[in-house]
């Protein structure tokens, strides 16, 4: 009886083409660390932690006792200090940490933007001039398998890995595939049950950094 020889995935498989760079070397590749506690194979789509934890504070001098709950990241979200204004008794305005206005909201209503947040009203009226902060607590900068649902970063399409890692016990170091490649679809490792929407957005997201999925 012949024996059946079973051929796993090749390392490197999933490039096309890439970047040496003018000084011969390795451009389109970069050393990051892997975390999640998971093995990686060759090919996997990954995220980047891009944020922490967000914590919400009402503002020393607030006339009203409105109360904030349910903080969460989002898709846009950047670390750094979020400014909620109060314009009137139940509408607000949000500042992001570089100054930007956002979607504006109001209370008794979840607010979803780069942040996700709900401000209940309290006994005492909220004026303009009241406010919270919240403040985003950097990311680790670590990768992790691309997940759509998540919203510390990893949600958005940002390497993709060289070789197989297994990080199931503490962190790893590993080379990524980074900015300047042709990469193959058909050798990614995409998240399982992944939709074409998402899909569509990480390719987008990939191709911004040089990355052509064909």
């Amino acid at each position: 009886m012949s024996t059946v020889l079973t051929e796993g995935r090749r390392i490197g498989a999933h490039i096309i083409s890439e970047s040496a760079g003018e000084t011969g070397g390795m451009r389109s590749r970069e050393v990051g660390v892997l975390t999640g506690n998971v093995k990686f194979l060759n090919g996997t789509v990954l995220g980047q932690v891009g944020v922490g934890a967000a914590v919400a504070a009402a503002n020393g001098g607030n006339t009203g006792n409105a109360t904030i709950s349910a903080v969460t990241t989002g898709a846009g979200a950047k670390s750094g200090v979020y400014k909620v204004d109060f314009t009137a008794a139940t509408k607000f305005d949000v500042t992001d940490p570089d100054g930007f206005k956002i979607k504006s909201g109001a209370t008794g209503a979840a607010y979803a933007d780069d942040l996700g947040f709900t401000i209940t009203a309290g006994a005492t009226p909220m004026v303009a001039g009241d406010g919270f902060t919240i403040t985003v607590a950097a990311g680790t900068k670590k990768f992790k398998k691309l997940d759509p649902a998540a919203g510390d970063g990893s949600q958005n399409a940002a390497a993709i890995l060289f070789g197989d890692v297994d990080a199931t016990t503490a962190d790893q170091k590993a080379v990524l595939t980074v900015r300047e490649s042709e990469v193959s679809d058909f050798e990614l490792v995409w998240p399982v049950g992944i939709s074409d929407t998402n899909k569509a957005a990480a390719i987008a997201a990939l191709g911004k950094k040089g990355i052509i999925v064909r």
